[in-house]
Formats: structure tokens, C-alpha cells, sequence
């Protein structure tokens, strides 16, 4: 009897999540949600479907993740190009670095070439956060369906001291509540983020703390959200 209420609890849990992500995305004016449909197991949710633009594959996500209950998001949405927004491979690859070399925080080396749609950016940057920006640049661009991140992170300096740094930097920015089991590791310039956070947006908040430290090179996210 009380397997079978569990397994009522657990169901209607999965459902619950279910409509209120379907219900985000419904709600949320960047996305149209028309062609996406939602699967859900005990809040690892994934999205199937098609929208009509790179930059609404990327709200989807986003939406999903401010669902209360969501512990991962498994993006399978494919961008489906109205025939008004198709840019061929040379027009496309000018408007994505004319886009890099007018953003100020993308280094000059950053590149990008496009082939049906798909945009290969590469070169070598100091920071994530310039590597981010460079995504970011292009990402609005029409006649993009999607981006390849190839950009290589290196810096001189060590990330020997960046543990104290990183941990400091989440206590000053009161990202996580105390008693956290979240710790900081660093090796070779790669940050490892382990323990428990409360919700997504935390989990990106610590994520990009770590991507902002000096020598950061890779960042690697061993998080688990709670939802």
C-alpha cells in the first residue's frame, strides 16, 4: 500500500514539473514554444522539439532551469531556420566576425567560419568570460542554428592560490548559505566544483565565480542542484 502511494507521489511529482516547465515556456515571450514538447523523470527534464532561431534554443534551456524542481536539462532542440533567415556560408562567416571585432571584451586571434548554418569559433583567449563573450557576440546573429566553442583558454599566470580565491569569492558574494558542502579544487588551471546547491541559478553563480579566476583554464561542474 505504501509502495503504491510512493509511486502515486512519484508520478505526480514527474507531471507537476512537467506542466510547470511546459507552462514557462508557454509564458516566456522569447520562446515559441509551438514545436517543443517537455519529458520529465523526477526533474531531469528534456526538451524535444524545434524552435525557430539559435537564440530561443538557448531561452528554452534557460526557462526550463527556473522551474522549481529541475535538477538538469538535457537541451534536444533543434533550430529549424524560417527560409527568410538562411544566410549563406560567406555571408554568415562576415556578419560572425564583423560581430567579434566589435565587441570590445573579445581578444583580435578570435575567429569564426560558418557552414549551413553552423558557426566554428576559435582562437585563444585569457578569461572564460572573454570566451563566453565571443559566443555570446554571435549568438544573436541571423541564420545561426548553432555555435561550436573551439576557443582555447591560456594564461600564464598559475592557479595555484585559486582555490582560497574562488571559495573567497563566493562567501563575499553570498552565493551560497552557510554550511554549504560546496568546495573549491584546483589542478593544473582546472577549477573542480563539488556538493549541493538549492536552485540554478545559484548553480551559475558559482559556476561563473570559478570561470573568473586568474589561470582559470577549464572549469569542471561535479554540482548537483537540489530543485
Amino acid at each position: 500500500m505504501a509502495q503504491n502511494k510512493d509511486t502515486r507521489d512519484l508520478v505526480k511529482r514527474t507531471k507537476d514539473i512537467r506542466d510547470a516547465v511546459q507552462k514557462e515556456l508557454d509564458f516566456d515571450p522569447l520562446v515559441d514554444a509551438t514545436g517543443i514538447s517537455v519529458k520529465n523523470m523526477n526533474g531531469d527534464v528534456a526538451l524535444n522539439g524545434t524552435v525557430p532561431s539559435y537564440p530561443q534554443y538557448r531561452q528554452a534551456a534557460a526557462a526550463a532551469k527556473r522551474v522549481q524542481g529541475v535538477t538538469s536539462v538535457h537541451n534536444h532542440l533543434m533550430v529549424r531556420l524560417p527560409a527568410a533567415d538562411y544566410r549563406d556560408d560567406a555571408m554568415l562567416t562576415t556578419a560572425a566576425n564583423n560581430a567579434l571585432a566589435q565587441n570590445v571584451t573579445v581578444p583580435a586571434d578570435v575567429e569564426a567560419s560558418a557552414s549551413d548554418g553552423d558557426v566554428w569559433l576559435t582562437g585563444m583567449v585569457s578569461y572564460g568570460f572573454q570566451r563566453d563573450a565571443a559566443e555570446q557576440a554571435v549568438a544573436g546573429l541571423t541564420g545561426v542554428r548553432n555555435i561550436v566553442n573551439d576557443i582555447e583558454i591560456f594564461s600564464d599566470e598559475e592557479a595555484a592560490d585559486v582555490t582560497i580565491l574562488v571559495q573567497d569569492a563566493l562567501e563575499r558574494y553570498a552565493l551560497i548559505p552557510d554550511g554549504s558542502d560546496v568546495l573549491v579544487g584546483a589542478s593544473d588551471g582546472t577549477v573542480t566544483l563539488t556538493g549541493h546547491v538549492r536552485s540554478w541559478a545559484e548553480h551559475d553563480m558559482v559556476i561563473d565565480a570559478a570561470w573568473k579566476g586568474m589561470g582559470v583554464r577549464n572549469v569542471r561542474d561535479d554540482l548537483v542542484v537540489t530543485g
